[in-house]
């Protein structure tokens, strides 16, 4: 059965991830009949409205689903389409309580202009009472028009299935949380990458990265048990008694919280093993200071220090040295670290950098037991940002004679020798000589 899919006209490049990642979680066998990255609409293949159902109702960049009864260039070709598909189910809701809405897409139609289209659907016969609020059913004609001209270039005629998790974003706005950083991530874009990641009760996920738990919130709210480490204690501990764990109490889901802790990737007191069910970070890209891991720069140790008959380094404003880190070396560690630690067909979703310069584009890290299931743009003025999202492969599925892409450790011992991504920041872009 076909379902239109109304977006919300937001970052275009993750719906159909999105809804691949959703329709992969839910178990459910979805076929797209028409796309358009850049439309507002797309029809789908479902199974059945049970189906259609589920899958909205936890997508973020959708509004609604709608049965699809039609479609067409013209009205002419819509009301045959309409009469071709449907004709044996207009009198299913021949005494419903009904209304019709009119959503049209780069065009703004007149109150009369309205009613002359709803009059044209007269000879559908519903009889039942015309309701505008709270209506048994919602039918909806959707124009596609090319900005600037009036006649649309298609139109769709659909029965409204059911809406979407949209409806959540004001509850989590970060202009309500309590627990904030300069770095937190938007609500939106964290639901969004919960939902590409296939976050889910009986998971367990896990943000390297934690900050003030923005990934953490979103992936509780879809029922997974979150964990987070950071290398910055500050934004573990929090500040007043207002931290990570304040935000899990005002969303109340204290009980999806494990714990977070002190720690950088490449020194994890996490077990080894394949444990986690979902791995979800935006590591830093080292643009207000450069990065940096636990150690020494000469890679010694250190003699204790005792204040007051105490080791230093056991008080708890003790903060430990740091040495310079290389961005890519960054990179592949948490892709092995994704692969020595997610089990079976779990996910890894990472935010990565890259300037809209062909001579700065970092290329997209690859592992063999990694597969790249998607991979999602978000544009700014002089550079972007990617969403990278892998699926962890069983081992039989890995070719041996597969080629894999060598360390990059990095020239240097600058923050920007290390980091070419933020050398061409500063440098605002510009093209080499």
């Amino acid at each position: 059965m076909e379902y239109l899919i109304r977006f919300a006209q937001i970052h275009e490049s993750f719906r159909r991830a999105e809804l691949e990642a959703l329709a992969d979680l839910l178990h459910i066998h979805i076929v797209f009949s028409e796309y358009n990255q850049y439309s507002p609409h797309c029809i789908v293949v479902l199974p059945d409205e049970a189906a259609a159902c589920a899958l909205i109702q936890r997508s973020i960049l959708s509004q609604g689903i709608y049965e699809l009864w039609g479609s067409g260039s013209t009205y002419e070709e819509l009301h045959g389409d309409i009469a071709r598909r449907t004709s044996s189910q207009w009198r299913v809701y021949q005494s419903s309580s009904f209304k019709f809405e009119i959503q049209a897409f780069q065009i703004k139609r007149s109150l009369a202009e309205q009613a002359e289209i709803i009059q044209s659907l007269d000879y559908l016969g519903f009889q039942g009472p015309i309701q505008l609020k709270h209506p048994e059913q919602t039918f909806s004609i959707f124009e596609e028009c090319e900005w600037g001209i009036k006649d649309p270039k298609r139109i769709h005629f659909g029965r409204f299935v059911s809406g979407s998790s949209r409806i959540i974003l004001d509850k989590f706005t970060l202009k309500k949380r309590q627990y904030l950083s300069t770095t937190s991530m938007d609500s939106e874009l964290a639901l969004l990458t919960a939902n590409l990641t296939q976050a889910a009760p009986g998971k367990l996920f896990y943000d390297p990265f934690v900050g003030t738990g923005s990934f953490s919130i979103a992936c509780a709210h879809f029922g997974a048990v979150c964990m987070g480490s950071d290398i910055d204690g500050r934004a573990v501990r929090g500040k007043n008694g207002i931290n990570i764990a304040t935000n899990f109490q005002q969303y109340k889901l204290e009980d999806k919280s494990l714990d977070n802790f002190l720690a950088d990737l490449t020194h994890t007191p996490l077990r080894q093993g394949r444990f986690l069910d979902g791995i979800i970070c935006d590591p830093p890209y080292g643009v207000r200071e450069g990065l940096k891991v636990l150690g020494s720069r000469d890679g010694g140790g250190k003699e204790v220090v005792w204040i007051d008959g105490q080791a230093a380094h056991l008080q708890d404003k003790y903060i430990p040295p740091k040495k310079p880190y290389s961005f890519e070396r960054m990179l592949d560690d948490i892709l092995d670290f994704a692969v020595e630690s997610l089990v079976d067909r779990a996910r890894l979703s990472l935010w990565m950098p890259t300037a809209n310069d062909e001579e700065v584009e970092l290329d997209i890290p690859t592992h063999p037991f990694l597969e790249v299931v998607s991979v999602c743009i978000q544009p700014f003025n002089k550079w972007s940002r990617r969403l990278l999202t892998y699926r962890r492969l069983r081992n039989d599925e890995v070719k041996l004679d597969q080629s894999f892409k060598p360390k990059l450790l990095g020239d240097g011992t600058t923050a920007n020798d290390l980091n070419s991504f933020r050398r061409r920041y500063f440098e605002g872009f510009k093209a080499g000589p």
